[in-house]
């Protein structure tokens, strides 16, 4: 059987097998010139993705404009399948990758070893942070502070000092370190910050500077050289009509399938909650939603029907939660049913239908109490920027272990950094939680 054709130019005949091979080595190129294989993008973060995309639409928009100046003959149906499943391809095999080397570097492999200098608070802070990220490649081996002797450690870390800030080149050999990053630059001489770059390009070590910037997304950040400073411009978050409009179709498009997708485990479960335990399926409970309006958000009840007037009783024997936030793991109003869903989660999916009204949001900050936000403070109160949300950063991290600093800041910092891409990718980390499911605690 002949093997299907591409025609080039008008009597050059190419098996389409030949052509799919020549756009292969083109696509690998193109990512490689794109640097989509950069250890500074792979295995964290959003870019390394972004690159893929942004390289194979360049790739397939170059291939379209050349067989119409050179008028080849490509089947249209041929470019409208290889695109979409090569992208596929790659993201799913990039993130398999990924999912490899973020256990290896758990484990403290495949992982650069960096060297903190700096401020004793910003290199504790640093510390800190990328200690809780071990996924992210950057393994902490030690630190130069100034003030503080050889062989102590940071406080709150495990992290040696090895030196002051005029021993950077000699910590560098001793602890074999292929990362210098500069926590701080306050502390350090004008120019030397330029002195140890240039002493690092001998060698195969890289300088990182860590500025006083948290929480900010990348895209937000622009660096602008002005007369030699590299000026970073920040961008003032702000979710445009646009932005708004099309977080609110997906929510109605995907809250409304899952509704009807889960229909019948919904009616199970209003079944044994009603079966298990005296009082209603539904438990309906007032929270703050955007802009400060209070709603009613439903959830499956799980516990007794005389549970918020128990709650004094039971408030001293908190062992979760946090100063704001009312948390217990073995909380005795809580139902035997409803010890099931909570580990599953499964007492939130009535909250669907408060996506569907528009009171709340797939993923958004926590809906918080009307007795919490009596405690907020003032910058607190940015979380009612947006709607509050069935998941989000604060559920894919930890939920109860957080402190209410962590939990204000992950909040703040979703607000602050929204994105399509980062609500889809925050779902998929709750359907990962869900199915294997640790911090339980709701």
């Amino acid at each position: 059987m002949e093997a299907p054709t591409v025609i080039v130019g008008i009597d050059v005949p190419i098996a389409y097998t030949t052509a799919s091979a020549v756009i292969c080595v083109l696509w690998a190129t193109v990512l490689s010139l794109n640097g989509s294989r950069s250890f500074r993008v792979t295995g964290v973060g959003f870019e390394e993705y972004k690159r893929v995309i942004e390289a194979s639409f360049m790739l397939f928009a170059c291939i379209a404009i050349a067989a119409y100046l050179f008028q080849w003959s490509i089947a249209r149906g041929y470019l409208l399948i290889a695109l979409p499943a090569g992208v596929t391809v790659l993201i799913v095999t990039r993130w398999l990758w990924r999912q490899w080397l973020s256990a290896k570097r758990e484990r403290g492999a495949f992982s650069q070893r960096v060297l903190l200098v700096g401020s004793e608070e910003s290199v504790r802070h640093v510390a800190l942070e990328l200690s809780r990220t071990p996924h992210a490649g950057y393994r902490v081996v030690a630190a130069c502070v100034p003030g503080r002797a050889d062989g102590a450690e940071i406080p709150g870390t495990t992290t040696p000092v090895v030196g002051g800030l005029d021993e950077i080149g000699p910590a560098l050999e001793r602890v074999s370190a292929d990362t210098v990053i500069i926590t701080s630059s306050d502390e350090l001489p004008a120019g030397r910050v330029k002195e140890i770059s240039w002493s690092l390009e001998r060698g195969r070590r890289h300088l990182v500077l860590a500025p006083s910037l948290v929480d900010i997304a990348g895209p937000r950040i622009h660096t602008r050289p002005v007369a030699g400073l590299p000026l970073i411009h920040v961008e003032t978050p702000n979710l445009s009509a646009g932005q708004r409009a099309l977080k609110r179709v997906t929510d109605i498009l995907l809250s409304a399938t899952m509704l009807l997708a889960l229909s019948p485990l919904l009616a199970v479960l209003a079944v044994l909650v009603r079966t298990t335990s005296p009082g209603p399926a539904l438990f309906r409970q007032e929270r703050i939603g955007r802009a400060g309006s209070p709603f009613r958000m439903l959830k499956f009840r799980s516990m007794v029907v005389d549970a918020e007037e128990r709650l004094h009783a039971v408030r001293g024997q908190q062992d979760h939660g946090n100063a704001v936030m009312f948390k217990m793991r073995d909380d005795p109003r809580v139902t035997r049913v409803g010890a099931w869903m909570r580990r599953y989660s499964l007492d939130e999916l009535p909250q669907l239908i408060n996506v569907l009204r528009g009171q709340m949001s797939l993923v958004g900050p926590r809906p918080p109490l009307p007795r919490e936000v009596e405690q907020y403070a003032t910058h607190v109160h940015r979380r009612f920027l947006v709607k509050p949300g069935i998941t989000g950063l604060w559920q894919v991290s930890g939920r109860s272990s957080l402190s209410w600093e962590d939990t204000v800041r992950l909040d703040l910092s979703y607000v602050e950094n929204w994105s399509l891409l980062g609500d889809l990718l925050i779902l998929l980390r709750t359907a990962r939680a869900v199915i294997a499911p640790g911090d339980t605690v709701a």
